[in-house]
């Protein structure tokens, strides 16, 4: 957004809680990696220059590339600023923070839509025995107790994370809801090169059926790995990891009751995979690429090595030592006092124009693309939201 508005001539300023990516710094992982390659890191006026296109960024590296693109465009960065509070005045808006206090036509909200941890209701009643750590708390194995591990969630943080604790010599169990399965290499070629090449990516938000279940679908089973491994839970279940449905409540007595529809979460996520490959196959063929390609393959469906799965687990057994929440994260404002939010806490926009003139949102899933929760899509909608502050600017200014 800083590229496009300096493009553009507007005076800007970015404030910075910490320091420049430092989420990135401060809440991932260890052994995380994209799940986009290298050549996919595209922002405006700068992309990925290593001699590795087809690798995955480990985090280190996507600290590096974030605060070098900040000293390309010379970003007019406010570190150590927290914003503690934004409200309206008239058509202005006033910015308080930590250190100073701003006064300006224009807010962009690009804090992120992973602000904190997402837990269900009952989280609170896991038994006082069993630790309990978010997938932003996490960092390695070695910080979890020796025993079995109930990890809840299954997209992309969480089969890698049950991938690595099993790894690791912990008995993991996963419980899974809805999921979307996605193979790392699909006809020689990352799946990821597929969904770009074919358009699926950059499919608009108001093309859409029905936008809040797409902005709200799990990410792709995926791991950043070199090797394109896919992991799902059939590979899961090979090295191990033993795999129940939802995680419907605890009870009482710590004992955890999970949803009994897992064959059928199963059965779709088999069923979407096969449609997107079949979506994927007939572009190949139209565009004329099928022939220098590998012939078309399917995943094997998923395969439950427990049916049916088991429907309870105490929690105060001793079996259990560790609870590892994957549920996802969410976007939390509590210092934003302009009346935007929906009861749940989440921005009401349309592709990331509220109905505050003047405020904007940026950075979120399927914001105005498909792409926009990747680092990929983020320039693109910050060329369309730019423009539509140029026009607001105008128009205010044209105001006696």
């Amino acid at each position: 957004m800083s590229w496009h508005l300096a493009e553009r001539s507007i005076d800007h300023v970015i404030l910075e809680r910490g320091e420049i990516a430092n989420s990135w710094r401060t809440e991932r992982w260890d052994s995380l990696r994209l799940l986009t390659p290298n050549w996919q890191s595209r922002l405006p006026g700068y992309s990925y220059q290593g001699s590795d296109p087809d690798e995955f960024m480990a985090m280190p590296d996507v600290v590096d590339f974030v605060s070098n693109y900040a000293r390309l465009i010379s970003a007019p960065v406010e570190t150590q600023t927290e914003v503690i509070g934004v409200r309206s005045n008239g058509d202005e808006y006033v910015v308080t923070t930590t250190n100073d206090e701003w006064m300006c036509r224009v807010v962009v909200l690009a804090s992120g839509a992973y602000g904190c941890p997402d837990l269900p209701a009952f989280s609170a009643a896991i038994a006082r025995e069993v630790s309990t750590v978010t997938s932003i708390a996490y960092r390695n194995p070695d910080q979890l107790e020796h025993g079995g591990v109930l990890i809840v969630g299954a997209a992309a943080t969480g089969v890698q994370l049950a991938q690595e604790i099993q790894g690791s010599g912990r008995p993991v169990t996963l419980a899974v809801g809805g999921h979307v399965r996605a193979p790392g290499l699909y006809r020689g070629k990352d799946i990821m090169w597929w969904l770009d090449a074919a358009g699926v990516l950059d499919e608009p938000y108001d093309e859409v059926d029905d936008i809040i279940r797409a902005r709200n679908l799990s990410s792709f089973q995926l791991v950043g790995s070199p090797s394109r491994q896919t992991v799902d839970l059939n590979r899961l279940q090979e090295i191990g990891v033993r795999i129940v449905g939802r995680l419907a409540g605890v009870t009482a007595d710590g004992v955890a009751q999970f949803s009994g529809s897992l064959p059928n979460q199963c059965a779709l996520a088999d069923l979407k995979l096969n449609r997107l490959l079949d979506l994927l196959d007939e572009w190949a063929i139209t565009h004329g690429v099928d022939r220098d390609l590998p012939p078309p393959w399917r995943p094997e469906p998923t395969t439950l090595v427990e049916s049916p799965p088991p429907l309870l687990l105490s929690l105060r057994s001793g079996k259990i030592k560790t609870v590892v929440w994957a549920t996802g994260l969410r976007a939390v404002y509590p210092w934003l006092h302009v009346p935007v939010l929906d009861p749940k806490g989440r921005v009401r926009h349309e592709g990331g124009v509220t109905a505050s003139p003047g405020l904007y949102l940026i950075g979120t899933a399927f914001l105005r693309r498909r792409k926009s929760t990747f680092i990929d899509g983020v320039g693109d909608d910050a060329r369309d939201l730019s423009q539509h502050i140029v026009s607001y600017l105008e128009a205010v200014s044209s105001f006696p």
